[in-house]
């Protein structure tokens, strides 16, 4: 099968005529297309909302869009909550799912209002420690341990995650919080990463719902809403099928419907905090080939690297690659695609098959809108690329500038080498 890029080779020759390769490239139209059918999605639910995952690309052209179709934003980080308040983004607008999380962050996320989401029980002292009290509208993050299944297939191992609270642990918590005056109630869990099954997340809901029926049955909690988090995935592989978010937004609400209906909670919210899936795969990383080596293997050298795309190197990811201008070229050539870090696994692709690639050939890496800049770093003293956005029209827009010797080293400027650096 094939995975089509969603620009042009000759658009690309034009945006870097302004815009030097490597850099990110975001899909203005497929990014509305998206956040138009979660929304129809969900709709059934009065109170739904999506919170953007700041975590997956926080750029903060790409989190106004998406502004414009209702969403808020999921921050992990005093700086993400910077950002997002920075955009507009106030009080219910944000959601603060954090884990060992600094004072400064809570007192932060609680001075512009956003919904605190605890992750451990020893967090509800923590947190009254930092503020002085406890706020009225709280959510806690659950985990219910072991592997996490649909039929026979592991989805993954939520016991193994660092994060939230035991089954005991939640009930318990929202005891003492009831205690200590909070007045309304969330419940979140992410039990699987990047699923691609329309199954996850009704099976998800159920797990969610049935545990949020008995918290408000045991506890006296008022929940006021149930934050299925992320984990809805997209296929990097072409032979993948993608997700259908109106099949995944009907499977939970037949769940909606079976369990808290009957319970008496046909009113509480359904929040989602999706990232991948609303920009995977409206990014891509556009780079040049620079170089070919033959030696023990066939590798092709990229002005891109580990830094602007850190996935490959550090999970194995396998994200396709199109050749720009022979899209119809039979795949006949073996490649390791590489960077230039002093690093062996800074490899785009391993033994990938290709057509015969040139020097001067431009690349698209697909699927990098999600986790792609955003886990960029400076090994090497590399600086991070530029990120570009195509918009509906045709035309693009600069929406980050490439990083520059002096962003790298202003962070020297107490030192007196700072001043020699550019002398």
């Amino acid at each position: 099968m094939i995975k089509k890029p969603f620009v042009t080779k000759e658009k690309l020759e034009e945006i870097r005529k302004t815009i030097p390769t490597p850099f990110h490239l975001y899909d203005e139209k497929g990014i509305r297309e998206n956040a138009k059918a979660l929304k129809e999605a969900f709709a059934w639910n009065e109170g739904y909302r999506e919170y953007y995952a700041v975590k997956a690309c926080p750029n903060p052209f790409l989190i106004q869009i998406l502004q414009e179709y209702g969403c808020g934003c999921d921050c992990s980080s005093k700086t993400e909550l910077m950002l997002s308040k920075a955009i507009g983004c106030r009080n219910e607008d944000i959601m603060f799912s954090s884990n060992d999380t600094p004072a400064e962050d809570y007192l932060y996320a609680q001075e512009i209002g956003a919904t605190i989401n605890l992750d451990d029980i020893t967090h509800i002292e923590f947190l009254e420690k930092t503020l002085g009290y406890i706020p009225k509208r709280i959510s806690c993050r659950y985990n219910p341990g072991g592997l996490f299944k649909i039929s026979n297939d592991i989805m993954d191992n939520p016991g193994d995650a660092k994060y939230g609270m035991t089954t005991e642990q939640i009930f318990e918590a929202f005891r003492i919080l009831k205690a200590k005056g909070v007045e309304e109630f969330g419940v979140h869990a992410f039990l699987a990463s990047n699923t691609v099954t329309n199954d996850y997340y009704p099976m998800l809901a159920k797990v969610l719902f049935e545990v949020a029926v008995k918290l408000e049955k045991e506890t006296g909690a008022d929940i006021k809403f149930i934050n299925l988090s992320g984990g809805i995935g997209i296929p990097y592989r072409p032979d993948q099928e993608p997700n259908d978010i109106r099949v995944i937004g009907e499977g939970v609400r037949k769940v909606y419907e079976e369990v808290l209906v009957p319970a008496g909670m046909g009113d509480v919210a359904i929040y989602t905090e999706l990232g991948r899936f609303m920009t995977g795969p409206y990014g891509c990383l556009v780079t040049e080939v620079i170089h070919e080596k033959h030696t023990h293997k066939e590798y092709i050298g990229c002005d891109a690297c580990a830094v602007n795309l850190m996935r490959p190197a550090m999970y194995g990811a396998y994200h396709h690659i199109t050749v720009m201008g022979k899209e119809e070229e039979p795949c006949d050539h073996m490649y390791d695609v590489t960077g230039s870090l002093c690093e062996n696994n800074d490899k785009f692709a391993i033994d990938r098959m290709l057509p015969k690639v040139d020097v001067g050939d431009l690349l698209v890496i697909h699927d990098t809108g999600a986790h792609g800049f955003s886990m960029g770093y400076n090994y090497n003293g590399k600086l991070k690329s530029a990120e570009v956005l195509l918009k509906e029209d045709g035309s693009f827009e600069l929406i980050r500038r490439a990083e520059t010797p002096k962003d790298y080293f202003s962070t020297f400027d107490c030192f007196p080498v700072y001043q020699k650096i550019f002398e």
